[in-house]
């Protein structure tokens, strides 16, 4: 099963390679850009299938050492060998798993505060900062689409974000807390693929579209012009509406990005509604009750409630290092994944 499994991946990866070099695909930049993905995403598997045959030799010579003459030594090398080999064949299995489809998208993160008053509007700021930062660490570039939504770009930015999805929990002091107390404060954050025009058939005459006075605090005008746009998708009655830009042409670009991004969402909602895929999944009422990860500052500890996973470096996760929780939720999805694989009818 498991030699078959890396002969598999040995011939796939080899034809990959050769598609690399072959000028008809360099000279589409789509078919290229998919080709340098399932590389990127079989070269992992390809090096794991090598450290398995260097293994399985091991193994055979250490069998052959021993039917000549029993060693002490070479009985500890092939338990050895035969142990690595346990490891080796359960990181190919995890490696080979089927991808999302959508972890090499771009994402669009919705923030907003939850319960907690002022303080949950400011522990929605907090986290995303914290995003934005982990978005630069990993070297992706982030667009502000609006207050509390920015856009991540770069590859395989939806499988990295795609874990901060959900309600994120707070128990600290507020700066305004005179009597020390703790308090307890949430936001919910809402991670969307985003998609392109192809992928998103959304038709003119299904679109309601308001353009207004961008306000600003104390309702200050921000401009003179009506430049703020509200898109109302009439079928699905999602709303979105963009005001940041002075240019109105800016604001309706944008505000149609989130919109096909909803849409996609609620679409795969449908679909996989049993995996959690759905837009009021992640986000939640945002009720304290709810969460994917508490941030303790008494305590300096991030703990992720999916995965029972606790850190204890609470400044280090809110400048953007991220990188432990995320690796630690992607082994589990693909651990997940490997053994719904296993329990599905052949």
């Amino acid at each position: 099963m498991i030699e078959q499994l890396v002969e598999q991946i040995e011939a796939r990866f080899a034809e990959v390679g050769r598609l690399m070099t072959d000028p008809d695909v360099i000279n589409d930049r789509r078919r290229y850009a998919d080709v340098g993905r399932e590389y990127a995403h079989l070269e992992p598997a390809a090096k794991l299938g090598e450290q398995w045959r260097r293994t399985r030799g091991d193994i055979d010579g250490a069998q052959e050492l021993l039917a000549e003459e029993e060693d002490a030594s070479v009985r500890e090398m092939l338990a050895e060998a035969r142990t690595q080999l346990e490891v080796v064949e359960e990181e190919l299995r995890l490696a080979m798993v089927e991808r999302d489809p959508n972890d090499d998208k771009n994402v669009i993160v919705e923030i907003q505060g939850g319960a907690g008053g002022d303080e949950a509007s400011l522990w929605a700021a907090d986290v995303q900062r914290m995003l934005m930062k982990y978005a630069e660490r990993r070297r992706f570039s982030t667009e502000t689409m609006d207050a509390g939504t920015f856009a991540v770009k770069g590859d395989g930015a939806y499988s990295v974000f795609k874990f901060e999805g959900g309600t994120h929990r707070v128990q600290r002091v507020p700066a305004t807390e005179s009597q020390g107390r703790i308090h307890t404060s949430t936001c919910t954050v809402a991670v969307l693929p985003e998609v392109e025009d192809v992928e998103v058939d959304v038709q003119q005459s299904d679109l309601q579209i308001d353009v207004y006075r961008s306000g600003g605090p104390g309702g200050q005008s921000v401009n003179t012009t009506d430049s703020a746009v509200r898109i109302t998708h009439k079928p699905t009655g999602i709303v979105v509406a963009m005001q940041d830009e002075k240019s109105q042409l800016q604001n309706r670009e944008k505000a149609m990005r989130v919109l096909r991004a909803r849409i996609y969402e609620a679409a795969l909602a449908e679909q996989q509604a049993a995996v959690g895929a759905d837009r009021k999944a992640q986000v939640g009422t945002g009720d304290r009750a709810e969460k994917i990860r508490t941030y303790n500052y008494g305590e300096r500890r991030v703990t992720d409630h999916r995965i029972k996973f606790t850190a204890h470096n609470l400044d280090a996760v809110l400048d953007g290092e991220l990188d432990e929780f995320t690796n630690a939720l992607q082994n589990d999805e693909k651990r997940r994944a490997l053994e719904e694989q296993a329990a599905a009818p052949t």
